[in-house]
């Protein structure tokens, strides 16, 4: 009897690259790896979309479409490349108008995108209608989407069989287009008999032939044990991914499954041990270079209690270690719990798992519920569709006070639709003003990546890429020189009896390293040895400057905005504590500052 064929996609070079190195690494440093996969045999591959899309031009000064472009070329005209979309967020983290996700259908199947896996983190299913519909149009596979996870004890109203179940219900029943149905677990937590209980259910209720996938990560532990339990439910795809960027955070190795399956009747692809093990040491030899957080290669048996995704897992982290606040991961994951709990049940995969993450920051650095992130905000206010179960009353109205809005029911669709700054137009016009050329892809790259979209088409992106390059010379009165590289920029840095000194853009820089040095970083405490009169306006939080909206001489009001600091991917406004005359600015745009650095001085 011949064993059963699973289909299996490599996800490293899209979820694994995302799930350990939040989305950086260089297309110049990956491609040979590519090719060394082709090689194995491997023919499906996730290579783009999601998280990659926008990393790429935040972090990489790199084009997607390029990259893309590249990515065919090597993998060859009958490779299936795939790419994940957010139902009515496309590629970004805000809801698009019917324009801009039309526009991302057409652009995905022109730069070789073959299939595109559409989800919506609150399985609702409104918004996968449009961008089903869209997907198929413009001639490519769509994959729709149940998502899942485990809600913390105590916790019942979804993710479990019957939830899922209704949500298949519904897609069936709205006739949206569709190729194969995948489900999705962005945070490895759903236990083994649950997986094995939806796949037997979905397996009764799909159309004989429908191919049926799992999406899961091994973050919590058991990502392997759920792709056996789905095996034998009768699943048709599974997706894997090749070392170093595999297991921890992300899939399961490939090798590892393939061990996981000796005996069992199962065809894996048709991949064979020897075949990646070439490949696997073609791509450890292409990322050698690259800083491996140690949690993107460890698993918590704390995530089921606050479920965080792999892909976003590392880039939380990551964020965190930039802005020297890693001390703070425990304590955010932990405040989760109760963001999820009265957050409606959304599951926790990008976007929403992006929004329990900033809610769960602002309330370790802010204080419980002092501050409601924007993201976190709309979600439970119903911007962004409805979720699976009614969120937190209280945690509604705050939202509503601090964020200025109202509850809405209305579509999510029909609410970006009215929204003129998200209309094609309106990025044409920015285009314009920029002196840019006004090309379907840019128009893309503008509307999904605002202002560091228009910086990368200017040409005034940077790079940041976390690579080990740090070289240190011991001299013989006990000092220790560094020649640290930040993004392509070499520093000499002298540390004596745990302090340093760094120059940087001509200003001299006290370092606090008592805490050790690490290579890839450069402190755990700047600050500046300029002094400063007046009322000095501090930063509330590490972040780097995304707008400076005040100059020296400029008269402001209390309250009124001076500064806008991002972090963890969220803006937050510094306000002026009383009126008065602006005498220094402090802090430029791009600029990444520590927590309580002066940034205005009135």
């Amino acid at each position: 009897m011949a064993k059963k064929y699973i289909d299996v996609m490599d996800t490293t070079f899209r979820d694994g690259f995302q799930s350990v190195f939040g989305g950086r690494v260089l297309m110049d440093d990956f491609l040979p790896a590519v090719a060394a996969a082709r090689e194995a045999g491997i023919s499906h591959f996730e290579f783009g979309g999601g998280a990659r899309f926008q990393s790429l031009y935040f972090y990489l000064n790199e084009d997607a479409f390029v990259m893309m472009d590249k990515f065919r070329e090597i993998a060859g005209p009958d490779a299936n490349l795939q790419t994940l979309a957010r139902g009515v967020n496309t590629v970004m983290l805000d809801t698009g108008n019917r324009e801009l996700i039309d526009l991302h259908a057409k652009m995905f199947k022109k730069h070789g995108t073959t299939t595109i896996r559409n989800f919506d983190a609150l399985n609702d299913v409104e918004n996968l209608k449009y961008s089903g519909e869209r997907i198929a149009h413009h001639g490519l596979k769509h994959e729709i989407v149940v998502t899942m996870m485990d809600l913390p004890p105590g916790c019942v109203g979804a993710h479990d069989v019957a939830f899922y179940e209704k949500t298949l219900r519904e897609i069936l029943d709205s006739d949206i287009p569709y190729h194969s149905i995948c489900f999705k677990d962005a945070s490895g937590t759903s236990s083994p008999q649950k997986v094995y209980e939806t796949i037997k259910m979905a397996r009764k209720l799909v159309p004989e032939g429908t191919h049926l996938r799992l999406h899961t990560h091994e973050t919590a532990g058991v990502s392997v044990a759920c792709y056996l339990a789905a095996l034998e439910a009768g699943i048709d795809g599974i997706d894997m991914a090749a070392s170093p960027v595999s297991g921890g955070t992300s899939q399961p190795d490939i090798l590892t499954m393939l061990h996981a399956v000796k005996g069992k009747e199962y065809d894996l692809g048709g991949l064979e041990l020897e075949k990646i093990l070439k490949y696997e040491d073609v791509l450890q030899e292409c990322l050698k270079d690259y800083f491996m957080p140690p949690e993107a290669t460890q698993v918590s048996p704390l995530i089921p209690f606050s479920p965080m995704p792999g892909g976003a897992l590392t880039a939380n982290t990551q964020m965190l270690r930039d802005n020297n606040i890693l001390n703070k991961f425990p304590e955010v994951i932990k405040a989760m719990r109760e963001v999820v709990e009265k957050g409606g049940y959304g599951t926790s995969v990008t976007p929403v798992s992006q929004f329990y993450f900033q809610q769960a920051f602002n309330n370790v650095m802010f204080g419980p519920w002092k501050k409601i992130a924007e993201g976190y905000g709309k979600m439970v206010l119903g911007y962004f569709g409805k979720t699976p179960v009614a969120p937190d009353s209280e945690v509604v109205s705050l939202a509503s006070e601090q964020l200025k809005l109202p509850p809405t029911t209305k579509n999510a669709l029909d609410l970006a639709d009215a929204d003129d700054t998200k209309s094609l137009l309106h990025v044409k016009q920015i285009l314009e003003k920029e002196n840019l050329d006004v090309s379907e892809e840019n128009l893309l790259i503008a509307a999904a990546c605002k202002e560091k979209g228009i910086a990368f088409l200017k040409g005034e992106a940077k790079v940041n890429v976390r690579k080990v390059s740090v070289k240190k010379e011991e001299s013989v009165s006990g000092q220790s020189d560094f020649t640290v590289t930040v993004n392509g920029q070499k520093y000499h840095v002298k540390s004596e009896n745990n302090s340093a000194s760094i120059m940087v853009n001509g200003e001299n820089y006290e370092i606090d390293i008592t805490e050790g040095f690490e290579e890839g970083s450069v402190s755990s405490s700047v600050s500046s040895k300029g002094a400063s009169s007046g009322v000095e306006i501090k930063a509330g939080l590490p972040g780097s400057i995304f707008k400076v909206l005040v100059n020296v001489g400029d008269k402001v009001t209390e309250g009124q905005v001076v500064v806008i600091i991002e972090a963890m991917k969220m803006e937050i406004e510094v306000t002026a504590p009383s009126a008065g005359v602006v005498s220094a600015v402090k802090v430029k745009q791009g600029d990444t500052i520590v927590n309580g650095q002066v940034l205005v001085t009135l």
